[in-house]
């Protein structure tokens, strides 16, 4: 775990050590300040008596990136709401998701001293549709995910450091974090090569599910948060947004830190095209003991509202 705390570090560090120069001085504006952009990503492969093989296969993700921030005087209020989904066709698997996510990050903050603020944030994570776990369901009949199934809601008092929109980030030292899911959610049994359903604490089969026992709804867990969110233009017509999340839970576990870093690189080509890629990693014991990690790349249409 250790070492998915240094890798989370480097890559939010090492961008910031490689633009640091060219971050400007902003005068704050007070009132609502709004804006983001539409992306809808494609990549497509055709093949016609191709002898090395190949599948045809056509793939799209929407996704919105959308910020409204408010101040007044001490007063700051910043949200954001990425949300995403991409779905990928080919001849032998079908239609299947590559992409699903919804997420809204809400933080208050009081002008404490200098670059700091008392604050208080918010974050809701979830998801569109049903997942699946191909590797054991093929036929899809058994869905792993869902909307709000689980759903995750993080908030809690801490201080914010913020130079200006574009670097901040927050440390929360008394964080809580529940997570939630639903009744009708299947977990696959190793021991009996079978689903069986996250149900009532009666079933023998039943199984935990994102850290959540059988029987119970939601779980509950107080730790130390921290968040980073860093963009700056690598060169001319090439941004990188970073966003950085940590979390450990005192209550169970505290040396596995949970963390969530997306980088989203867009490579403009026009005003309305341009090529993207969307890279996350995202550790969390409790739904895989495994590092996750989610690639997209493909040319881009993006509209900015």
């Amino acid at each position: 775990m250790k070492k998915l705390l240094v890798i989370g570090a480097l890559l939010f560090s090492a961008t910031y050590s490689y633009a640091q120069d060219a971050t400007e001085e902003e005068t704050p504006k007070e009132g609502w300040t709004k804006g983001g952009t539409f992306t809808f990503l494609l990549n497509q492969s055709a093949f016609s008596n191709w002898v090395s093989g190949g599948d045809n296969n056509i793939s799209a993700t929407l996704g919105v990136n959308y910020d409204f921030n408010y101040l007044r005087g001490e007063w700051s209020w910043d949200n954001k709401v990425i949300a995403s989904y991409g779905l990928n066709n080919t001849k032998d698997q079908g239609t299947r998701k590559t992409d699903d996510r919804f997420e809204f990050n809400s933080i208050v903050g009081k002008e404490a001293f200098g670059n700091w603020s008392y604050s208080f944030f918010l974050n809701l994570r979830t998801q569109f549709t049903n997942g699946f776990d191909y590797s054991n369901d093929p036929d899809a009949d058994f869905h792993t995910s869902g909307l709000f199934n689980p759903g995750y809601l993080t908030f809690g008092p801490g201080l914010q450091w913020k130079k200006n929109e574009n670097l901040k980030f927050n440390l929360a030292p008394a964080t809580s974090k529940i997570t939630f899911i639903s009744d009708d959610l299947w977990v696959y049994d190793d021991e009996l090569d079978t689903f069986v359903q996250h149900s009532g604490a009666d079933n023998v089969n039943a199984l935990s599910a994102y850290g959540i026992d059988p029987g119970d709804k939601t779980r509950y867990e107080l730790g130390f948060y921290a968040s980073g969110y860093y963009k700056f233009n690598l060169m001319e017509n090439v941004s990188v947004e970073n966003i950085l999340n940590l979390y450990s839970n005192y209550l169970e576990d505290p040396q596995n830190v949970d963390m969530d870093y997306t980088m989203n690189v867009v490579m403009k080509i026009n005003e309305y095209l341009s090529t993207n890629l969307n890279l996350q990693l995202v550790y969390d014991d409790n739904a895989v003991s495994a590092l996750q990690v989610r690639e997209v790349f493909g040319l881009g249409v993006n509209v900015g509202f």
